[in-house]
């Protein structure tokens, strides 16, 4: 549903879209590498394996190489469960990604603490949203959705975990259920309704 009020406001406002080139969804990942996320609480980093996820991995580094995590928040934080991320504040952005979904992979690791995987709500519907396990979450390897089994992690987190664990949490899970307002109204809707949420300043590749 919000992917259909987005692009309606884009055709009200005739806005031309401002997306990444296409040519990015070529990019393929190097086997592993590390991402260095700067936030409003210090730096964390993020190391990927290729092996693990083909696609989701190579997703992660085509979202980091066009800069779409920059100036995002941490709009879903509870520390004894997951810190979530991963809607942009641009709309264009936004709009580019949601239609560029990526097919399920069969986890190859466990929802381990510090293990990194993408969002999903139904069958074949990654894109661009991460979460973090704050602690080991051995139900999210056997929860079911549309017939899909538990969720494929990308990568972990190899610094900053007293990081994450620094982000406010005073919203809790309640901004989630909300996003088709960040989709459209981006860090000023957050800013005015849950002001204090942390912030990923930049996220770059280091290695």
């Amino acid at each position: 549903m919000k992917y259909f009020f987005v692009l309606l406001l884009f055709a009200s406002f005739n806005v031309i879209a401002q997306a990444p080139n296409p040519g990015i969804l070529k990019r393929k990942a190097p086997e592993s590498f590390q991402v260095l996320f700067k936030t409003t609480k210090g730096d964390f980093v993020l190391e990927a394996y290729r092996r693990w996820s083909p696609f989701g991995v190579d997703r992660l580094y085509q979202l980091v190489l066009t800069g779409y995590y920059n100036n995002t928040s941490f709009f879903r934080v509870e520390p004894n469960y997951v810190v979530q991320f991963g809607i942009s504040d641009d709309i264009e952005m936004n709009v580019f990604w949601d239609t560029k979904k990526l097919r399920d992979e069969t986890p190859l690791q466990l929802q381990k603490k510090a293990m990194v995987s993408f969002v999903r709500d139904r069958a074949n519907s990654r894109t661009t949203q991460l979460f973090i396990n704050m602690k080991d979450n051995p139900a999210l390897d056997t929860s079911i959705r549309e017939g899909v089994r538990g969720y494929t992690p990308i990568g972990k987190i190899i610094k900053g975990m007293d990081v994450l664990m620094r982000l406010n949490g005073k919203y809790g899970r309640s901004i989630a259920a909300i996003q088709d307002s960040i989709y459209l109204y981006g860090n000023a809707y957050l800013t005015e309704h849950f002001p204090g949420l942390d912030m990923i300043i930049s996220a770059r590749i280091i290695r």
